[in-house]
């Protein structure tokens, strides 16, 4: 065990020279709130207490140190915001008489919620918690510290300030599973925003952090957390209820974000005006099925919203064996899966599934290249005809958007006596294997009778390993990663003079991490020696 006197109390790691961290900055002669457990404040007989990092309706987090397994942690205490303290020299919760019967049951749903998170450390899109337990009359989480930045940091220091749809398929999909696995344990995250999707060092999105339900509803006594734009109209005073389609609602907010690059208005303004709006160059680059779920997935009321996070990604990934539903103002309309076999009516299904995009503008909308998104009607695009007086050509149908395999083309006895169909396939880090991805020509083009068409179907994603770059110039390190398919940006890191600048961090130098498989076509980060700081003693000017 390390001496903890010689600890920083914020990063852990230990002080070279006077309180102030050389690693991460932190002054450890900063004066703690008697409200918060003191530092050095040792739980469990093992962890000890670091400095506060926040304080949220329900929790408040420390850096922490787990003196056995000599690492730092994140030690989360359940201390109800303004309803709770601490007496002068206790370390015990102290709660408003008041509100002692509501915390009683908050402090259940706490425990609950941290031990249910702990059984589940498995799933990727959750940070670990490896303890939980009771002490000080309140109750402990104990959680891995994982380096990491908001999903909405990542946006901003983006060049554009969104993303294309195939960056995030890939770190939106995983986050479902773990959904999914929540909600069957009866838990609803209920604040899924920009802020509280993380990536992590190791490629990962993870949700972080978690507060208990009650604190996600206006209704409850604790300070109510909401963000406009992602919290659900349930959330707010009303006789709806919170339910899994909760955080549909607030997911597809969140992938809105990621690739309109601007905030949904918020659930309440929605009700008096239902329109989002997406700029035509944006919208026209996000494949029609990924827009008709966000659509679903926005409804203003949770009973118009898709139900379920099971039905929700096969809809996102266009799953060819799912009826898909077209939004209207009541019921959602059913389209019957034989219809995507039809190929005359391919292009009437496309249409009929487009519930978010109003194509139909004023000129000057249409020159302002801005697209209207309404969710509350259904609007149909003009069927495509085709020339009478060319009845040997044929319309080819739309292989791509709706998900075909080769097998669905080969055992369509009209197209393979339509076209010359062949295939090829490749790579692609969007779609998965077996799916068709591109059609050498374009859907709704007429062509004669027996033209070639190649339809290229996804081998899936090729990945490659990230090697270990430690301590090699920047632009050497660059070209290993660009040679092996990947995007490379990079960003400075703290040099005590000890390092050449511009050379990889000598440790975790890149993110993902060496010894890591990467899609080809990601995004590695890499971390750099910036120039050694140096400081100037100012000159003293004699005085008068």
């Amino acid at each position: 065990m390390k001496d903890i006197d010689n600890l920083c109390l914020n990063c852990f790691k230990e002080l070279r020279e006077g309180a102030v961290c050389q690693e991460c900055g932190y002054d450890n002669d900063t004066e703690c709130s008697t409200m918060y457990l003191a530092p050095k404040t040792m739980l469990a007989g093992k962890y000890v207490i670091g400095a506060v990092q926040e304080h949220e309706s329900d929790a408040v987090s420390y850096s922490g140190y787990d003196t056995q397994l000599d690492k730092k942690i994140v030690i989360r205490e359940f201390y109800p915001k303004e309803i709770c303290s601490r007496l002068e020299g206790s370390n015990d919760i102290h709660i408003r008489q008041k509100f002692i019967p509501q915390v009683e049951k908050y402090k259940k749903s706490f425990y609950k919620l941290w031990t249910t998170l702990e059984k589940l450390h498995s799933l990727s899109a959750v940070v670990p918690v490896y303890d939980v337990f009771e002490e000080n009359e309140t109750v402990y989480a104990i959680i891995e510290h994982l380096e990491c930045i908001p999903l909405r940091e990542y946006l901003l220091r983006n060049e554009n300030g969104y993303i294309p749809w195939d960056s995030a398929r890939l770190m939106f999909m995983p986050v479902l599973t773990t959904l999914e696995n929540l909600h069957s344990n009866g838990i609803i995250h209920g604040s899924i925003t920009p802020d509280n999707l993380v990536l992590c060092r190791d490629g990962k999105v993870r949700l972080s952090p978690f507060t208990i339900q009650e604190a996600c509803d206006m209704t409850s006594a604790l300070e109510f957390n909401f963000c406009d734009g992602y919290t659900a109209i349930e959330q707010y005073d009303n006789s709806h209820k919170i339910c899994p389609a909760t955080d549909i609602y607030g997911f597809s907010a969140c992938i809105y974000r990621a690739l309109a690059g601007t905030n949904p208005p918020s659930a309440p303004s929605r009700e008096a005006n239902d329109k989002l709006m997406i700029p035509n160059s944006i919208a026209e680059t996000i494949p029609m099925h990924v827009i008709k779920t966000i659509g679903n997935g926005l409804q203003i009321y949770p009973e118009k919203r898709i139900k379920t996070i099971s039905e929700y990604r096969e809809y996102l990934d266009a799953a060819p064996a799912v009826i898909a539903k077209a939004a209207t103002n009541n019921d959602a309309e059913y389209i019957e899966e034989d219809e995507y076999k039809d190929p005359n009516k391919a292009q009437n299904v496309k249409s009929r599934i487009i519930i978010s995009i109003l194509v139909v503008l004023i000129v000057a909308a249409i020159g302002a290249g801005i697209y209207i998104v309404q969710f509350t009607d259904l609007i149909k695009k003009p069927e495509t005809t085709v020339s009478t007086t060319q009845a040997v050509d044929y319309e080819v149908p739309d292989f791509v958007t709706n998900g075909y395999t080769q097998v669905d083309v080969e055992n369509n006895g009209a197209w393979n006596e339509q076209f010359a169909i062949t295939f090829e396939y490749d790579y692609s880090t969007d779609v998965d294997e077996g799916i068709i991805f591109k059609q050498s020509v374009a859907a709704g083009e007429s062509v004669p009778m027996g033209s070639d068409i190649v339809l290229t179907v996804s081998r899936g994603i090729q990945t490659e390993t990230i090697p270990d770059l430690s301590n090699k110039p920047l632009d050497e390190a660059t070209k290993i990663l660009e040679d092996l398919g990947f995007k490379v940006s990079s960003v400075e890191v703290y040099n005590d003079g000890s390092h050449t600048p511009k050379t990889v961090k000598s440790s975790y130098g890149t993110a993902p991490a060496a010894g890591e498989e990467a899609a080809v076509g990601d995004e590695v980060i890499i971390q750099v020696y910036g120039e050694v700081q140096t400081t100037t003693q100012p000159t003293t000017e004699a005085q008068d």
